[in-house]
């Protein structure tokens, strides 16, 4: 690289750099901005509502490709445009083509005639060697029935380390499991300052994943392209600060492909309000949702269904 102004050096030198890609503050934005000017030489384009999502349209079809630091994902109809991209990343880049896709960022892909299976089975199984369960327990539940939890519940913990950890590898796992994403969004409130209660409530979430280690997330192959959402939201559950929890999740035809379960920044002082808070984030979502569609080459022509069970929302 050229020496930064004000560092005087002899001409013709240059710096020798001891770290990249993956040492430097700045190294991100620097590939990024490389990839990118590469990427749109080859006639790609970044879409405007994912900045890691690049698109081609040609005369065969379109080519989808999704980047993530420097692992990608290439897809779309047009196989031998396809094969033209990965020769010329080859020759810009040094990069290895793994072939079909079948494990991405812990992400598991299997195919069968119905469609695609995600999963995170051995991140699962990762998991639970981290947190060395001592027992081989199973529950049907992640969480028990109207279970509220405080930040004055139980002793604190000596080393709250090993929470935080598990926590936040079970947040990573709420891509493929929508069925932890309201408990997991529970634990997670408390990485600050555990306690025992805490800490009893993700061995539950533990016993729970280990009797349901391969479940999976199916994307259908034969499902219609239309978008489907649901909302919903209780009132003042937290018994601290009374806050409401939203949660949506959104189907396109019989695939689910987006969820959340978070606590609303504000007080709602009626159910009302909260169910119409969550209903304006599931808003948010499907506008994304069918701009990012859009640029995939699925396109709407009709408004996107939402339902909630209030109402006085509605």
């Amino acid at each position: 690289m050229a020496p930064p102004p004000g560092i005087s050096h002899d001409s013709g030198y240059v710096c020798k750099l001891k770290k990249a890609l993956y040492g430097l503050k700045q190294a991100p934005r620097a590939w990024f901005e490389k990839f990118s000017i590469v990427i749109s030489s080859l006639g790609f384009v970044s879409s405007s509502h994912d900045s890691a999502l690049f698109i081609k349209c040609t005369d065969a079809g379109r080519i989808i490709m999704s980047l993530y630091v420097d692992d990608m994902i290439i897809t779309g109809d047009d196989i031998d445009g396809i094969s033209v991209l990965k020769t010329e990343l080859a020759r810009r880049f040094e990069m290895k083509d793994l072939g079909y896709l079948r494990y991405f960022l812990g992400i598991e892909v299997a195919y069968s005639p119905r469609g695609y299976l995600l999963s995170q089975s051995k991140y699962v199984a990762d998991i639970l060697e981290r947190a060395r369960l001592t027992d081989n327990k199973t529950v049907d539940t992640p969480i028990e029935v109207n279970a509220r939890y405080s930040s004055s519940d139980g002793l604190p913990l000596i080393d709250p380390t090993l929470y935080r950890t598990i926590v936040g590898s079970l947040v990573y796992l709420t891509i493929t499991r929508p069925d932890i994403a309201y408990v997991v969004h529970v634990v997670s409130q408390f990485v600050a300052s555990p306690t025992t209660v805490h800490w009893a409530a993700v061995l539950r979430i533990l016993r729970y994943l280990r009797g349901t280690v391969f479940q999976s997330l199916l994307l259908s192959s034969t499902s219609f392209l239309e978008l489907r959402a649901y909302s919903d939201a209780d009132h003042g559950s937290d018994p601290t600060d009374r806050k409401s929890v939203t949660g949506f999740c959104i189907f396109l035809g019989d695939s689910l492909i987006s969820w959340k379960s978070k606590k609303q920044s504000i007080v709602s002082q009626s159910s009302t309000k909260a169910e119409y808070c969550a209903m304006t984030s599931t808003t948010k979502e499907i506008v994304w949702l069918r701009w990012l569609l859009a640029d995939m080459g699925i396109s709407f022509s009709h408004p996107t269904p939402m339902y909630c069970d209030n109402q006085s929302s509605i």
